[in-house]
């Protein structure tokens, strides 16, 4: 067997689902991340969504990259397997997790109290929170030594990319291996931008936007401000579907930005209400608000300027489903202008797909896409189809779509091509391998071209490989 050896069980030829183990020996593996497919991913019969159906016999350890349920929702599968290893995560990603996996359990598997109780004590008890930038030791004997750490990775908060060490004491071999996570975007809301290791053997590299740019965060912003701005001259109201955690606060701390500015200048957005309608979401911005010494130096400015990015005066949220469902009535019927920042982010479930029922049928209203549109979810399916007039299939029923449809793919939580690679070229020890994961075949292929044409342009040697789920 190849010394190390990855299989991927999830996340390779597709988005979502990311899982991937690190073989070290035949004794011992490293897990990075154990996430829930969906949308297209989910509808594959190469796996098994409600089960672990590979062997974790030999793994010591799960690395959790981030709380998007893509990349831990699983784990209540791997607990029910028998893994009682340690989970090891940031500090911030060690508070965030309960909260998801509460959410997770509640629409996945029960709600009574008791039970959902007894499993939070369990991950509890297992986690173990690191500092960023410490190696930790998981395996140390006479025929390995393993270590990994934690770098800040700039997708939410929390969020890391895993560097791993390996030292086979019995073929005397050392090799280097960089997971990367989701990577975010430089100049991303809140947090500093992620800056590369400074050696790799093997590169298992994210690919989600590996075919394409984003827009300047300037650009964005107005693209932002624009869409808003028609739907206070058309009296309809912008929907964001977003996901709970990390994109809710990104957009909460633009849009603060936005009135700051904009306020001056137009009477209307004093008055614009802006509307988190998710209880999860609003649990979450409250332990963003509580991990200030993580955000980066633009949030601290703000809050030296006597700013409150994430708590400030046109601010409401909804936690209660009676005052849920007549804010859908009154925002459809009233004409009064406001923001919905609602999960999921891709129209697959929650408070959101309320929304759309109601006013994806009216002109008066903006749909709002700020991050990926995996295929076979809604939320592609309104993107796709919006701007032609078209139509979706919401719960069963079909809903055509009147309303407009913008997308702004610069509020990306991940980072694109060129940032991807950035991330490569700015490595003083470039990987001789680079495994292509979390991403569709068209962005794979184009990412792989351009890391080989900038690979000849260096006179670098990089072999990029594009695995399948469940490859070696």
């Amino acid at each position: 067997m190849a010394f190390p050896n990855i299989l991927h069980h999830g996340g390779a030829g597709g988005v979502t689902g990311s899982c991937h183990q690190l073989i070290a020996n035949d004794e011992a593996s490293l897990l990075i991340d154990c996430g829930l497919f969906q949308g297209e991913d989910a509808a594959a019969d190469s796996f098994q969504q409600l089960e672990v159906g590979f062997d974790i016999s030999t793994v010591k350890a799960l690395v959790v990259t981030h709380v998007h349920i893509d990349h831990i929702g699983r784990l209540p599968y791997l607990l029910a397997a028998g893994f009682e290893g340690p989970i090891i995560c940031s500090e911030p990603t060690a508070l965030l997790l309960p909260l998801v996996i509460e959410d997770a359990l509640k629409i996945g598997f029960t709600r009574n109290a008791r039970l959902i109780e007894q499993f939070q004590q369990r991950v509890q008890a297992q986690l173990v929170p690191v500092d960023y930038a410490h190696w930790h030791t998981v395996v140390d004997d006479s025929a390995l030594r393993m270590r990994l750490k934690l770098k800040r990775a700039g997708h939410i908060l929390g969020s890391s990319f895993v560097e791993v060490a390996l030292n086979d004491r019995v073929l005397g071999q050392k090799q280097r291996v960089v997971f990367s996570g989701d990577l975010g975007a430089p100049g991303s809301p809140l947090l500093p931008a992620p800056k590369s290791p400074s050696k790799a053997d093997v590169l298992v590299l994210e690919s989600t936007y590996g075919d394409r740019l984003h827009q300047h965060r300037r650009e964005r912003a107005n693209t932002l401000r624009r869409a808003i701005e028609r739907a206070l001259e058309n009296q309809g109201t912008v929907i964001i579907p977003a996901f709970s955690v990390g994109r809710t606060q990104e957009l909460l701390y633009e849009l603060e930005g936005i009135i700051h500015s904009a306020g001056r200048q137009h009477a209307l957005w004093h008055s614009l209400e802006i509307i988190v309608d998710s209880p999860l979401a609003a649990r979450f911005t409250k332990v963003y608000r509580s991990l200030k010494p993580y955000w980066d130096n633009e949030a601290h400015q703000r809050l030296r300027a006597g700013r409150h990015p994430l708590n400030f005066a046109n601010l409401y949220t909804v936690d209660d489903h009676t005052i849920h469902e007549q804010t859908v009535r009154y925002l459809a019927e009233s004409g009064r202008p406001a923001v919905v920042i609602a999960a999921s982010g891709m129209c697959a479930g929650g408070r959101v797909v309320n929304y759309l029922k109601a006013m994806l049928g009216d002109a008066r209203h903006q749909v709002l896409f700020v991050g990926y549109q995996g295929a076979g979810t809604p939320g592609r399916d309104i993107q796709r189809y919006g701007p032609q007039g078209g139509w979706v299939t919401l719960d069963g029923e079909r809903y055509d779509i009147r309303a407009g449809v913008t997308t702004i793919s610069g509020y990306s939580a991940h980072a694109d091509q060129q940032d991807l690679l950035n991330f490569i070229k700015r490595m003083r020890q470039w990987p001789k391998e680079i495994r292509l994961v979390h991403g569709d075949d068209s962005a794979r292929q184009a990412l792989k071209g351009s890391i080989e044409a900038m690979a000849a342009k260096h006179h670098r040697s990089v072999v990029v490989s594009l695995p399948d789920s469940f490859s070696s």
